[in-house]
């Protein structure tokens, strides 16, 4: 295999089939052609999207750690030297990596190691599933067999991040609750009473709304302030990318828009595949979307929608699991396979590598 790359298909091409991919392709398309703000993106020749970014590599790293580091001689003579041109395997808008079936998973662990890995310092397949309860059993073992061989082969493979998710195995929010226990359904409960000062509106995405260039400004604005007040900032998305994924009629896109009277308080972009509601974007206006509790409203009207549509399970992204254990969420893990190009770089990052598996402390402390 070459490391050629091929320009982005257009609607009439052969759709690549994805393993361990929850999203419908056009989101994939998407984010080649209009990728984050300084993100390189390509389609390799067997279809893998991967992109280069500069990347800080304490973007992950635990807090305890981070502190440590900066705490050493002369941090800030030298701190730039941590962010280093690096690629990525996957995309930023997708749960999971998406790997071409029509490759094996030997054949794309060959391909990674020789072809795309000397390409730059850090590489980083992100996002490989571990027995998700989300995928397939052959899904799974795809992903399964590409982490031994990438291990074999001197891959670190690092503990990734908690996926948060609901099985839709009650028919009432009522019976919902009722798992929880009584201190956090008083709190829930108690936040959910704003909920009657808004109104609900589900947009289908393709909605003649979205051709308001004024209105599709105000929606991104939205989302800039929820990545502005986050405490990692990587993936910034552009306004194309919003605008494409909004005006797209075909991609069965739901955005919950919650008003106040004649304003705005915030939106959620969701889509609905296959049998999941897949929980992507968020925009809030603050102060206002706090006062409103819309975070935890949001949560309760994608359960009830999922409920209302039969579906099977509600995936509510990567971020706050501690937010979303106390919503009663379950979690399943991912594997990061990291190749530092440097062999004593490479020693170096198998030993800390336990200080960038903060989801999986997580885990364990919760669980406790």
């Amino acid at each position: 295999m070459t490391c050629a790359l091929q320009p982005m298909p257009n609607s009439s091409a052969p759709e690549v089939a994805y393993a361990c991919c929850l999203e419908a392709q056009s989101l994939i398309g998407r984010f080649l052609q209009h990728p984050p703000v300084g993100f390189d993106a390509h389609l390799s020749d067997q279809g893998l999207p991967y992109f280069y970014t500069p990347f800080d590599l304490l973007t992950t790293a635990d807090d305890a750690f981070v502190k440590r580091v900066r705490g050493w001689l002369g941090y800030r003579f030298w701190h730039s030297w941590l962010r280093i041109d690096s690629c990525f395997v996957g995309t930023t808008v997708s749960e999971y990596s998406p790997l071409p079936q029509g490759v094996t998973p030997q054949d794309l662990a060959q391909w990674l190691h020789y072809e795309c890995a000397p390409q730059r310092q850090l590489t980083i397949i992100k996002d490989v599933p571990c027995n998700s309860p989300l995928l397939s059993d052959a899904d799974n073992r795809y992903a399964h067999d590409l982490v031994e061989d990438c291990t074999r082969r001197g891959f670190i493979s690092l503990e990734g991040q908690a996926l948060a998710y609901v099985p839709i195995n009650f028919t009432t929010i009522d019976e919902y609750l009722a798992r929880l226990s009584h201190s956090r359904r008083r709190n829930i409960r108690r936040k959910l009473r704003s909920r009657e000062a808004m109104r609900v509106e589900i947009l289908e995405t393709g909605d003649a709304r979205f051709n308001d260039d004024a209105w599709l400004t105000h929606l991104y604005g939205l989302y800039r302030a929820v990545y502005d007040q986050s405490e990692i900032h990587f993936d910034l998305l552009t306004p194309e990318f919003f605008s494409g994924l909004l005006k797209d009629a075909a991609s069965s896109g739901r955005v919950f828009c919650y008003w106040h009277c004649d304003e705005l308080i915030g939106y959620n972009l969701c889509y609905v595949e296959g049998d999941k509601l897949l929980d992507k974007y968020i925009g809030l206006n603050y102060p206002q979307a706090l006062e409103f509790n819309l975070y935890f409203v949001s949560w309760f009207v994608n359960l009830e929608y999922a409920v209302a549509n039969d579906l099977k399970f509600y995936v509510a992204g990567w971020t706050d699991p501690q937010v979303k254990a106390s919503l009663g969420a379950d979690f399943t893990f991912t594997r990061h396979l990291v190749w530092v190009r440097n062999p004593l770089l490479r020693k170096l990052g198998n030993r800390f590598r336990h200080h960038f598996e903060s989801d999986a402390q997580w885990q364990q402390e919760h669980t406790s």
